[in-house]
């Protein structure tokens, strides 16, 4: 794991980078290992910026406390200890602005310190009656309206115009194949898609009923244990298995750059591969290139479901979420603009 390029204080120390090891070998996601690996660091800074000294282990109360409250006001204007920890953390790159964090951000940054307490089997300072008001109060003081991981949510419509963008050239198969598993799927996130090996696709069931299975090894919210096999049909079953044919590629990973003279490499895709292609197929579409993100691919799949009136509780089984709070969301903002009560007035 690569240790950011900061001070020596704001560097994850042999004990914390053993624990990160213990949570990789327990199969936590890379993503989750280089957030927290990311929030240490700004934890660590902030402490030996605004204490002057490193992290305690359990840590105090007070510490904690003191955390809280920094994070919860703009410091733009307010001169003061807070305002020059926080200038600090800007010059090491660790923080961006004076303003006051978003609340998820310092939810965040909280569950990873109180992570590390529980990998040493540690009470944690943030559980105190103390602490938890104050984290509440300053949750409520900063509220902010939900911000949508994505503009717009790429609904069925919407895929239809970026995949007629899509021709029969290599890039273009390989496109397509990606846009509508990613879609038909279940909403999948762009690292999924590009982590798929051929050896995760089944194929068995194909020329009797024309369906995939796909084989999940890593997901936000799945371990390499509990890997799902979820279905795939239809179109999209059919361009992924036109990529496999045209391409002749047998195993390996499943999606890969394509090269000037358009053939395929054998390398994998970047994990952040489909969001290039996504704003490629979008202005090619002739749609703003930030008219949506990847994230928008799973919203769209979410919100089609509910345009189609699909339960919730089987897009769910699709799109792997955890939490139907999250999921309902997407049918909440569809129910509502199609509730029959906002046609009172209608012409």
């Amino acid at each position: 794991m690569s240790v950011l390029a900061l001070p020596t204080y704001a560097q994850v120390s042999d004990a914390d980078e053993a624990a990160l090891t213990d949570l990789y070998r327990r199969g936590t996601p890379p993503n989750t290992l280089r957030a927290w690996e990311r929030d240490l660091a700004y934890i660590a800074a902030w402490k030996m910026a605004s204490f002057g000294r490193p992290l305690d282990w359990p840590e105090d109360e007070k510490v904690a406390l003191r955390f809280i409250l920094d994070h919860a006001q703009d410091l733009t204007t307010k001169k003061g200890p807070a305002q020059d920890a926080a200038m600090e953390l800007i010059a090491i790159g660790l923080r961006r602005e004076l303003t006051c964090p978003a609340p998820a951000t310092l939810d965040r940054r909280i569950a990873s310190w109180q992570a590390f307490h529980r990998m040493r089997n540690l009470p944690s300072p943030f559980s105190t009656p103390l602490v938890q008001q104050a984290r509440q109060k300053a949750r409520r003081a900063n509220a902010r309206p939900r911000v949508p991981k994505s503009p717009k949510p790429v609904t069925r419509d919407i895929l239809e115009v970026l995949l007629a963008s899509c021709d029969d050239s290599h890039r273009g198969i390989r496109d397509r194949a990606m846009l509508m598993l990613a879609f038909a799927s279940g909403g999948r996130r762009r690292s999924e898609v590009t982590a798929l090996n051929v050896e995760d696709i089944g194929r068995d069931d194909f020329k009797a009923k024309g369906l995939l299975w796909i084989r999940l090894l890593e997901t936000k919210t799945t371990k390499k244990d509990q890997a799902p096999r979820l279905p795939m049909k239809g179109r999209a079953a059919r361009a992924l298995v036109h990529w496999l044919e045209v391409t002749k590629i047998t195993d390996g990973p499943l999606f890969r750059p394509i090269s000037l003279s358009d053939r395929p490499l054998p390398r994998r895709l970047a994990s952040d591969a489909l969001r290039t292609i996504l704003r490629h197929r979008l202005v090619l579409a002739g749609l703003p290139v930030d008219f949506a993100t990847p994230h928008g691919l799973r919203a769209g799949f979410l919100t089609q479901a509910a345009l189609d009136g699909a339960p919730l509780a089987a897009a769910m089984k699709l799109s792997l979420h955890r939490s139907a709070v999250q999921a309902q969301k997407y049918y909440a903002d569809v129910e509502i603009s199609e509730n029959p009560a906002t046609d009172l007035l209608a012409d």
